[in-house]
């Protein structure tokens, strides 16, 4: 049976992460019982989980219901359908992603669960993974980036010198000041964006590529997007906290992931030991990302490899940048299979 999104039968189950702050995880199944296991879904920043539904004709959950897959979609705590509070990366991993596993796990009876993960959904699950968190995800299919942030040296002067600037007039940065203002400050944003991008007429895109990354655009290339995705993803983009920035420039300095406020469940150094997980990693790059270059998971993908020689893969991807490996137009075509190869244990790992 083909899946489409007509198809879809979505429940949407609050929860609470393990600080109480409230969550929720989206469960979405199909007329086709799944006969594998659950997998769990995770966004970036500032985004949410419907992400993973773009409009376009396949998306990545159709083809893993088509597959056999009980399909969880999590809004973490740097959804945009949550209330916005200053989050960090740190707190996701602790409080965030376990129990949204352990929900999971309870809910379907299962005893280990398999997980698609990008952009910071990706950094902070990882940090989660390699840290002893998470014991029963066994397979982690991460997108963009996770434990080795490598982005532009335009990206990298904007995180110094512009943070500290927005932090005095506002504690978000938000791409959907495109089409909504909240005072001067984000009018003034707003044209300065206008005066320099002229790469399309959508506003939240352009928002996007200054919020985000170098590229024009920064997270996409418009040749992988339908008409009606490009439109889609003006309601896709809000608020992120310059708490997420300032974790960001560390990690960046650092050239590893550097977890912010003090929690005892994460280690000092996150790359110091070898990683405290048993789960297999395939780690994904579109050789066109502008937000976080390819050398991300290329970086992580060596470290793992130090650890454990030839358990995890590593694919980079030609034509494909930030999230057109989701809802580029093409996608089912050529990255889903990666992911379901991956989800089913049948592509060797590479060296």
């Amino acid at each position: 049976m083909i899946i489409t999104r007509a198809e879809h039968r979505t429940e949407v189950i609050p929860f609470r992460a393990r600080d109480n702050t409230p969550l929720s995880l989206v469960h979405v199944t199909s007329p086709v019982d799944p006969v594998k296991g659950p997998v769990l879904l995770v966004h970036g920043s500032g985004v949410r989980a419907e992400l993973f539904r773009p409009p376009v004709r396949t998306t990545i959950v159709d083809v893993l219901l088509e597959d056999g897959w009980d399909v969880w979609m999590l809004n973490w705590r740097a959804s945009i359908d949550l209330d916005p509070l200053s989050w960090t990366l740190a707190d996701a991993a602790v409080y965030d992603h376990p129990a949204a596993v352990e929900h999971v796990l309870n809910a379907t009876g299962a005893e280990t669960i398999k997980a698609v993960i990008h952009c910071q959904g990706s950094t902070s699950f990882t940090m989660s993974a390699v840290a002893g968190l998470l014991p029963q995800v066994d397979t982690i299919v991460s997108n963009a980036v996770s434990l080795h942030p490598v982005v532009p040296a335009f990206s990298r002067l904007k995180i110094d010198y512009l943070t500290p600037v927005v932090k005095v007039f506002t504690p978000y940065l938000s791409p959907a000041w495109g089409y909504k203002s909240q005072g001067y400050f984000t009018r003034a944003i707003r044209g300065l964006v206008k005066a320099t991008h002229h790469e399309c007429d959508n506003t939240v895109c352009k928002m996007v590529s200054f919020t985000y990354g170098s590229g024009r655009p920064a997270l996409w290339s418009h040749e992988n997007l339908d008409d009606p995705t490009h439109q889609w993803l003006s309601g896709e983009f809000a608020e992120v906290p310059v708490t997420f920035f300032e974790e960001m420039g560390r990690s960046i300095k650092a050239g590893h992931m550097v977890a912010a406020g003090n929690h005892a469940e994460l280690p000092d150094n996150l790359v110091a030991e070898a990683p405290q997980t048993d789960a297999r990693f395939a780690f994904i790059a579109g050789l066109d990302n502008h937000c976080f270059l390819p050398e991300s998971q290329q970086r992580s993908y060596n470290f793992f490899q130090h650890h454990r020689p030839g358990k995890d893969s590593l694919h980079l991807i030609p034509a494909y940048g930030h999230l057109d490996v989701f809802f580029g137009d093409h996608a089912w075509r050529d990255t889903f299979p990666v992911i379901l190869q991956e989800l089913n244990g049948t592509k060797e790992p590479n060296t």
